[in-house]
């Protein structure tokens, strides 16, 4: 029996349970005091904190909106994260969840005031991917994702900003202007969803919607010290994050390397997001409801865990291997079986490559006659040996079908290696990024950009190499916060699990975050 909207949301209001009781602790314990009515309360309080809030109706969603727009007003000229404001429709929105709310109505985000990306439509709002092109066009319709949010009673407030063509590890483009780090506004925020980090990172609201095809989602959290998720390819519908202008297919032309997810400052919210987001495409004919399969383990010693601080083609800042390690050492002392390497782990150095191909290929569709007369000569004087990202940053626009379609066997030869690892093990835990916030670099070209790792020079887009483990295989992964550098920015970790098995990393991750800690206010956000 096909599933409709109605009942698809009927069911995730009805039974929000994306963890195992014995592994889920509450927002807060029952009969104990909610969150602080004050400013710094609400501002970084949770959507179950919230959500408590609203149902015992000491405070409306109303007033958790007009908080929500003091503090943008109030801190992001310094920021500059939500780039489009929607506030006036907010409010009409907040006033119907207040009507609804005293009515008994009671929805898993009802009253809940949230961002999303600027890459995805909302219906009546700019869709620009920070091009010049979209700088007039408006959304006819919302994606799919943004209408299962608004169905469960999100007030969407406004849309945060992006990387120039969602393809930067910075939040920066011509329409919008540069989104800077809470932590330290001289640095990235991460992108492409850098405007979602920052804004769950300064406070300003407790979930966002996010995008992911090369770490756009696990980079930006990462370097804000928030939360993500990356779903398992094709879990979450991608129908309206499009190009401007681009009618809203439910083709995903990427063929399940991008993703759409959740960024939180818990892993109960992202759990919470997921399940109102995920299910088939409206669209499509689905026979079926894609039931995800239980979290392995309840208990945090009860897990395998292949631990890896290392890629073959980029080295890894120190201070983020030394977080690792940490995390490593404790989870063994408390009997999680560690190992620092497998025969079974595929080839990371390959699978960069093949990333690089596929996604380069595709970022080349669409492209002039003259591009590719540029691109042919470029590829006339490498080196037939030469094996480099680089070489295959520059051969990928001219792959043949045949070339793709091996590639795409390559994709699923890697999957196949991915689910024999995972008989052996439960989670990988490994960086997300390779270095920490670093400080904007607009340079053009990102091919002239550069990245300073320990002393030594790197080039800026070898930074992928993190992102292609989770990426062509498409694994679910989860990103959290678990320390800070010595000069106070946040390193994340990087949690991947088996295919379909998304309950198995939030699991982990939140059992992470309640043994050793979780989000932590940026110094100067905090007040």
């Amino acid at each position: 029996m096909a599933i409709n909207r109605r009942m698809f949301l009927g069911a995730a209001a009805g039974a929000i349970a994306p963890l195992a009781e014995t592994s889920r602790k509450p927002a807060f314990a029952e009969g104990a005091a909610a969150p602080s009515l004050s400013e710094e309360g609400l501002a970084y309080s949770n959507v179950g904190e919230l959500r408590a809030l609203l149902d015992s109706r000491k405070v409306s969603a109303t007033e958790l909106l007009e908080h929500a727009i003091g503090r943008i007003e109030t801190l992001d000229s310094r920021i500059n994260a939500v780039v489009v404001r929607d506030f006036e429709r907010a409010r009409t929105a907040a006033r119907e969840a207040d009507a609804a709310l005293a009515r008994g109505e009671r929805r898993p985000l009802l009253g809940i005031p949230m961002t999303v990306k600027e890459s995805f439509n909302v219906a009546g709002l700019p869709t620009t991917w920070g091009l010049p092109i979209g700088r007039d066009w408006r959304a006819a319709e919302d994606a799919i994702a943004v209408a299962r949010l608004k169905a469960a009673g999100a007030v969407i407030l406004g849309k945060t900003n992006i990387a120039f063509s969602i393809a930067d590890w910075q939040s920066s483009n011509p329409i919008y202007g540069t989104t800077n780090n809470p932590w330290d506004l001289k640095r990235s925020a991460g992108g492409s969803s850098g405007g979602s980090a920052a804004a769950l990172a300064a406070g300003y609201v407790p979930l966002e919607l996010g995008s992911d095809l090369s770490a756009s989602l696990r980079v930006p959290a990462h370097l804000c010290g928030v939360f993500t998720h990356k779903p398992t390819s094709n879990l979450v519908p991608q129908r309206g994050h499009a190009p401007p202008r681009s009618p809203a297919f439910a083709t995903d032309l990427t063929n399940g390397m991008g993703v759409c997810g959740p960024m939180a400052r818990t892993v109960a919210d992202l759990s919470l997001a997921l399940d109102v987001i995920a299910g088939p495409d409206d669209n499509e004919a689905a026979a079926y409801r894609l039931q995800l399969p239980s979290e392995r383990h309840a208990v945090l010693k009860n897990f395998r865990v292949l631990v890896l601080d290392s890629h073959p083609l980029l080295p890894v800042a120190q201070e983020i291997r030394n977080t690792i390690n940490q995390l490593a050492n404790r989870l063994a002392a408390t009997g999680v079986i560690v190992a620092r390497s497998s025969p079974l782990l595929p080839d990371l150095a390959e699978s960069a490559r093949l990333h690089t191909r596929l996604v380069r290929n595709f970022a080349a569709f669409g492209r002039g006659p003259e591009f590719f007369k540029e691109i042919q000569d470029k590829v006339a004087a490498l080196k037939p040996d030469d094996d480099s990202l680089k070489a295959w940053r520059t051969r990928a626009p001219l792959l043949s079908h045949h070339e793709v379609m091996a590639a795409e066997i390559a994709r699923a030869r890697l999957r196949l290696q991915w689910a024999g690892l995972f008989r052996e093990f439960d989670v990988v835990l490994c960086p997300a990024f390779a270095v920490t916030a670093f400080p904007h670099d607009h340079t053009p070209d990102q091919e002239q950009r550069t990245i300073d790792i320990d002393g030594e020079i790197h080039a800026y887009l070898s930074l992928v190499v993190w992102a292609t483990l989770a990426t062509p295989p498409g694994l679910p992964a989860t990103v959290i916060p678990a320390g800070r550098s010595k000069t106070g920015l946040p390193i994340g970790v990087q949690i991947m699990g088996p295919l379909y098995e998304d309950r198995t990393t939030l699991a982990f991750a939140q059992l992470l975050e309640r043994e050793y800690g979780g989000f932590t206010k940026p110094p100067e956000m905090a007040r």
